[in-house]
């Protein structure tokens, strides 16, 4: 199943594409995509519906973050190898977790505003993954048990802030508002039998920046919801972005390259959607 959310923001109304595609509203079988939506319960009720009985709805709408908003953002930093060659980095003997801010957290056609004193914005496509049913000092043999489904992330972030400045942190680079675009839609595990297969890309200005697969990851989705379960009680709807491939802005040579007002972030992993955004200046 794809779920969804579509409508303005703050009042988003639950949704669920059919097999041709189409929007149809689920507001009559669920309240939002939420966890109690994301347990196993929550998606067998929907599963039980045929889309094609439900409101087809009609014109264009804003679409959401596919999930309401978590309690836990978790991302997790040079998880890919090739993206960790390519930044000069030591690959990580254990996962790297940092917390996005849930200001970041937001629709993925929504605009991404760069925060005063900005001077080197990047992006990241990433794989989501949305936790189902509470994960604590979980085993990697249970880890997919606790996974609801996954979905596209973009980790906008800004490299001095997180790195350059006296005080440069992760959290404070990746935090500012608009800086998690989120979804266009949640697609449950059961149509991605293997996450890390998954090819990705990112386009700025219409030109290929990343391009990608899950299969490069150091620690993979088993390994992470694991992982940070021991650190981190992760709950149904909590997502974790489990780090980008190579070709961020920071890694291009010979000249690193940064967004800026006017540009158009396109992403998107197979089987997953795509996003679209704006960049504008605060």
């Amino acid at each position: 199943m794809k779920l969804l959310r579509y409508g303005p923001v703050g009042a988003e109304k639950p949704g669920i594409l059919d097999a041709d595609g189409a929007l149809r509203d689920l507001s009559d079988i669920i309240s939002e995509i939420n966890g109690e939506t994301l347990s196993p319960a929550g998606l067998a009720k929907i599963a039980g519906v045929d889309p094609k009985t439900l409101p087809l709805v009609r014109g264009t709408q804003r679409i959401g973050a596919c999930i309401a908003r978590p309690l836990n953002f978790v991302c997790i930093g040079l998880n890919y190898a090739d993206h960790a060659a390519e930044t000069g980095a030591t690959p990580p003997t254990e996962p790297i977790i940092f917390l996005k801010s849930l200001s970041a957290f937001q629709g993925p056609f929504d605009n991404v505003v760069i925060p005063k004193k900005s001077t080197k914005p990047d992006w990241e496509v990433e794989l989501g993954i949305v936790i189902g049913t509470k994960a604590k000092y979980v085993s990697e043999a249970d880890s997919l048990k606790h996974v609801a489904g996954y979905c596209v992330v973009n980790d906008v972030s800004e490299r001095d802030f997180q790195t350059g400045r006296p005080g440069g942190q992760w959290d404070k680079g990746k935090g500012c508002d608009t800086f998690g675009p989120t979804g266009p839609w949640m697609v449950t595990k059961d149509e991605i039998p293997d996450p890390q297969t998954l090819d990705m890309w990112l386009d700025v200005n219409g030109e290929r920046m990343q391009t990608g697969n899950t299969r490069t990851m150091i620690f993979n989705v088993v390994q992470l919801v694991s992982y940070v379960s021991h650190f981190i009680t992760l709950h149904p709807g909590d997502i974790i972005a489990t780090g980008t491939p190579p070709g961020v802005g920071m890694g291009k040579k010979p000249n690193p390259i940064w967004l800026k007002s006017g540009d158009v972030m396109q992403l998107g992993i197979a089987g997953l959607g795509e996003q679209k955004q704006n960049v504008l200046a605060d």
